[in-house]
């Protein structure tokens, strides 16, 4: 914690300068520009470290389905390692290309479940029937419990916003001009709803990037897009129809780009039934959005309408 408190400037520039916002460096664009033998020493010294190290190591994990394929066997195996039960590690190894979906990457994870009071209960194999006085009981089997954590999903990045109501202009409502998917400028802000700034809204990096890092970012450029109309007299600013549409194809593009769209997540809204299926966070980087953003407030923020 000294060495930390003793870099923290320099830790937090490197934040705002990744694409994920972390303080880890990559150590190459590409997986296999590293031989086979110090790919697994990166890989081996990144999980022993633990938290999100994994996942920035190489540029193309998340594009390139043959580098993905070599971390993903790299985590398969290190979980056959720790688990001892071969049937429940099994049952843990992710079955879709690695952080498609947030990866449970913290010490202690695995080895919770080498501990005697600790119980593996795949739902999908066994669904809950019931909640007894005794605790949880499903098809097979009834398991003693004091208390239950209910975590059954959320409705993620758009969500919160519905549950306010929110109207726009000429009373249209953000859940019906959203209702085939969000429409924003940046995450940051959408079309008929004046003086309406999100934070990790949908189409920003939010939830795919460290989140402190990602809302500060958000903070600065809103606060000084307020000081930047308080100084010209400003009193509404909205995006215009052609700067949202931009926005809205980069983000798509982007994200096909990618291998995450593959995988059924709550970053593509797949764990609430009806809801439109896409990719919600921007997963352009986001020190490239940081960038984009810069650019846009510097010419005096191009794609913007003013009243």
């Amino acid at each position: 914690m000294r060495d930390v408190r003793a870099q923290y400037k320099t830790i937090f520039q490197q934040m705002r300068e990744t694409g994920f916002g972390f303080p880890y460096p990559q150590k190459y664009p590409s997986l296999f520009d590293a031989s086979p033998q110090e790919r697994e020493e990166l890989l081996e010294e990144a999980w022993e470290k633990g938290g999100l190290r994994l996942p920035v190591l190489f540029g193309d994990v998340l594009v390139n389905k043959a580098a993905n394929d070599v971390v993903l066997e790299f985590m398969h195996r290190k979980i056959r390692e720790t688990v001892h039960d071969p049937v429940v590690a099994e049952q843990l190894l992710p079955r879709y290309p690695c952080f498609t979906k947030r990866p449970p990457l913290e010490h202690g994870y695995y080895e919770a479940f080498n501990r005697d009071n600790v119980t593996l209960v795949n739902v999908r194999q066994s669904p809950i029937v019931g909640i007894t006085e005794r605790g949880v009981r499903t098809r097979d089997a009834e398991y003693p419990v004091d208390s239950i954590i209910f975590a059954t999903g959320f409705d993620a990045m758009t969500g919160a916003l519905f549950a306010i109501d929110i109207t726009g202009r000429e009373g249209i409502s953000l859940r019906d001009r959203w209702a085939e998917g969000p429409r924003t400028y940046l995450g940051l802000t959408t079309e008929h709803f004046p003086n309406m700034f999100m934070i990790t809204g949908p189409q920003s990096p939010s939830v795919l990037s460290n989140m402190p890092v990602a809302i500060e970012q958000h903070v600065e450029w809103i606060a000084d897009c307020i000081r930047y109309m308080h100084e010209k007299g400003i009193d509404t600013i909205e995006p215009t129809p052609a700067a949202e549409g931009w926005w809205v194809d980069h983000h798509t593009q982007v994200a096909e780009a990618t291998l995450v769209p593959q995988t059924d997540s709550w970053w593509v809204g797949a764990n609430v039934p009806g809801k439109r299926r896409i990719l919600y966070p921007y997963i352009g980087g986001l020190n490239n959005y940081r960038t984009i953003c810069d650019e846009v407030a510097a010419k005096g923020y191009e794609g913007f309408a003013f009243a």
